[in-house]
């Protein structure tokens, strides 16, 4: 046997850092696993997926940046033909997988569609190969190739990571090729790579079909995944689950018992056992003379535009990118068409326009543009109980194309189709499909957008373009389509007549002088193709009933919401102390409480400072009135709270951390607008700094006496599942007021 001194002089071998690579299978195969499903019966809920391993060893960059291309003209639009394809399809609801995952070690490919039918399963399979061999076969169309080229170039020279920094970014993107010991800085090196496949493109090179033909339709290295749903299988989980928990209890001694006692007792105190000062030191820290004392501040100008418009513009550094906003009032908008905004929105992009199909005006946004997206906003403005709505038309483009952009805005607000009645139904069909997973996999949003419908006008129109009850309009919809379509397509002609109006119109564009300059003329000229219409505001007049209620989906973990106004219901007076206190509780009594003692996934609260509404929320909880409990104990948590004067300071410039958030310029000029909306003037944000700045110990205790509203007031949302519900009811009767199945 050799000794530790013999181990000590042997040579050295570092240890592999990879694991071995799946091998290429000698024939696709198919598998059948079962998946939870909803007891109510008749609709299709299987799932499809076709996937691949593309290669057992890395790919050049150049092949990478080929298949990202190729993924694009596959899937990256609603127009591309593989996701037509299926979308046309009627097999399914939506789409799932979004092709080509080149971050591992191995790039796969999977792509399927969800809600489909248990004999219709293997028809998804062959429509995706079929769809693939045309391809191969007939290749892309020249403008649908400009349009993929032009995208994803604009992407990678813009580089807009958002409010993550640039930095961390290109790390993370390094750290993809480093950690399979490949070099690190090769994924930052795509100039050259791109340049010489645009350069095959422009020869007339078919890149594109034999990459189909070697990565797809030649692999074997394939499986096809029917995941099929089982109403008894949670149950069936349930029951294993137990009899394997009551065969190990059965098998343990007084002793093992007393251990297991004890290991949880020991668990529980560590957890809840503050770290050590001297731990705490170890982490490197800023102090708050290191924090600037005035406020940030972003360059605007806003000028009266003709027709009652307004233009907001910020004279940025954008490396000739032109980032354009145009808000629309949606006041006008009748309080019933509310929830078919958001279809309407993607209506205005994907059927087309008076002169163009829907797959021509697609690639004429990939040519011109760096993207283009239609949405609803809805927001609170404080001391108002008056929403702000409107319909934000988002687009950019480098300067040169700043006029195409803005015929484009042009178009599609003044002449879009809105007839393709089965185009419309896929949309529909697919923001069902999408809601009803979110319900699962998101529920404390679901849940805190029903707290907020309970409590203001603005909340419960948010609510009906994204809540449950927008959930409940789309699936009504979705019969009414097929029974009332010349209804359904009247009232999108009426919300675009209530919204085309120039008053009110607001503008906001973020570049340098010189393209904001160029930019104004294509404004003016945008601006004077609207009507002159002048309509008032509709009567919105709705809010829900003040209840607790419990939302009942398929799910073995909960979401557990709890708000109140503090405004309306504690009279609290903002101040920017709340800021620090808000933000402390996400990260000490909340963390602490529901997700390292709790075991969720997540636990933080929310201090809507527009609104007045103060929610906590739990992501992925085991427990649903344990929750409950820890948000009213905040109450005595912060009245009787004692901090150093170090934990003090980390808790404001933690606060300060997220007021002055990293931000691209985009990200600044669209700030400044929602401030200038929202009222918000730079006076009072350097008032809001002062009082951060200035927060005591006693600040978190005062706040603690506001938040017993919320305990005492406040109303409670959870998606959960049947059988919690039950477990709650017997624990406390009554509690929930109302009960809603929602999947």
């Amino acid at each position: 046997m050799p000794t530790w001194r013999s181990l000590r002089r042997a040579p050295w071998t570092p240890p592999s850092s990879l694991s071995p690579c799946s091998r290429s299978l000698a024939a696709w195969w198919t598998t059948t696993p079962r998946a939870r499903g909803s007891e109510d019966g008749g609709e299709p809920k299987a799932f499809v997926s076709v996937n691949w391993v593309l290669t057992e060893q890395p790919l050049d960059l150049e092949t990478e940046l080929a298949l990202g291309f190729l993924n694009y003209l596959m899937l990256g639009t609603a127009a591309s033909p593989l996701r037509k394809a299926l979308n046309d399809s009627g097999l399914g609801e939506s789409i799932i997988g979004g092709g080509i995952e080149d971050e591992l070690r191995q790039p796969v490919f999977s792509l399927g569609l969800k809600g489909v039918k248990e004999e219709d399963a293997g028809k998804v399979e062959a429509l995706i190969t079929e769809t693939l061999e045309r391809l191969e076969k007939e290749g892309f169309t020249q403008s649908a190739i400009e349009a993929a080229v032009n995208t994803i170039e604009f992407s990678l020279r813009e580089n807009n990571t958002g409010r993550f920094p640039r930095g961390l970014s290109l790390m993370l993107r390094s750290m993809s090729a480093w950690i399979y010991d490949r070099d690190p800085f090769q994924p930052l090196k795509w100039q050259d790579d791109l340049e010489k496949f645009k350069a095959r493109l422009a020869a007339g090179e078919d890149v594109f079909g034999p990459l189909i033909r070697k990565y797809l339709l030649d692999n074997q290295h394939r499986v096809t995944v029917e995941l099929r749903p089982d109403a008894s299988l949670s149950e069936q989980i349930e029951k294993t689950e137990q009899e394997k928990l009551q065969a190990v209890r059965s098998g343990m001694g007084e002793s093992d018992l007393e251990g297991v006692v004890k290991a949880t007792q020991e668990l529980k105190e560590r957890q809840e056992t503050p770290d050590t000062p001297e731990a705490l030191a170890c982490v490197p820290s800023l102090h708050l003379s290191d924090i600037p004392k005035k406020i940030a501040t972003i360059p605007t100008a806003v000028t009266d535009a003709a027709g009652g418009a307004t233009l907001l513009t910020h004279d940025l550094f954008t490396n000739d990118v032109l980032y354009l906003d145009v808000a629309l009032d949606m006041r006008p908008v009748p309080q019933t068409l509310l929830p078919l905004v958001p279809l309407f929105c993607r209506c205005l992009t994907q059927m087309g326009t008076a002169k163009e199909s829907f797959i021509e005006l697609t690639e004429r946004i990939g040519r011109k543009t760096g993207g283009l997206s239609v949405s609803p906003s809805i927001m609170s403005r404080k001391d108002s109980a008056e929403p702000v709505a409107y319909v934000m038309v988002r687009g950019k483009a480098m300067a040169d194309k700043a006029g195409d952009m803005l015929d484009i805005v042009h178009d599609i607000l003044l002449t879009a189709r809105l007839d393709d009645k089965e185009r419309f139904k896929q949309m529909v069909l697919e923001t069902k499909s999408s809601m009803e997973a979110g319900v699962v996999g998101a529920g404390h949003s679901f849940a805190g957008s029903r707290l907020d419908a309970q409590r203001s006008l603005a909340g419960w129109a948010s609510e009906q373009m994204g809540g449950i009850s927008y959930l409940d309009y789309v699936r009504g919809l979705a019969q009414r389509v097929e029974s009332d379509w010349e209804g359904v397509q009247a009232d999108l002609e009426a919300i675009r007549k209530a919204l085309l109006q120039r008053r009110g119109v607001l503008v906001n564009m973020t570049a340098d002088e010189t393209t904001l300059r160029l930019a104004t003329a294509h404004v003016d000229a945008f601006l004077g193709s609207l009507p002159a219409n002048s309509a008032g505001a509709a009567s919105w007049q709705a809010e829900l009933v003040r209840q607790n209620e419990a939302l009942l989906v398929p799910t073995q973990v909960n979401y557990v919401c709890k708000a109140a106004n503090l405004y309306e219901d504690a009279g609290y007076k903002l101040s920017g102390t709340s800021y620090v206190i808000n933000k402390s509780l996400s990260t000490s009594w909340l963390w602490d409480r529901v997700r390292v003692v709790g075991g969720a996934y997540g636990g933080f609260c929310d201090f809507d400072t527009h609104s007045g509404m103060f929610t906590y929320s739990s992501y992925r909880d085991p427990n649903l009135l344990k929750t409950v409990d820890v948000y009213d104990g905040t109450v005595d948590f912060l009245t009787s709270l004692e901090m150093t004067d170090d934990e003090l300071s980390k808790a404001i410039i933690g606060t300060i951390g997220d007021v002055d958030a990293y931000q691209l310029p985009d990200s600044k000029g669209r700030t400044a607008f929602m401030r200038h909306i929202l009222g918000v003037t730079d006076e009072e944000r350097q008032q809001r700094r002062d009082e951060i700045l200035g927060t005591t110990v006693r600040d978190f205790r005062e706040f603690g006496e506001v938040l017993a509203a919320v305990r005492d007031k406040g109303q409670v949302v959870a998606v959960t599942s049947a059988d919690k519900l039950e477990a709650a009811h017997a624990e406390r009767p009554g509690f929930f007021g109302a009960v809603k199945k929602v999947v």
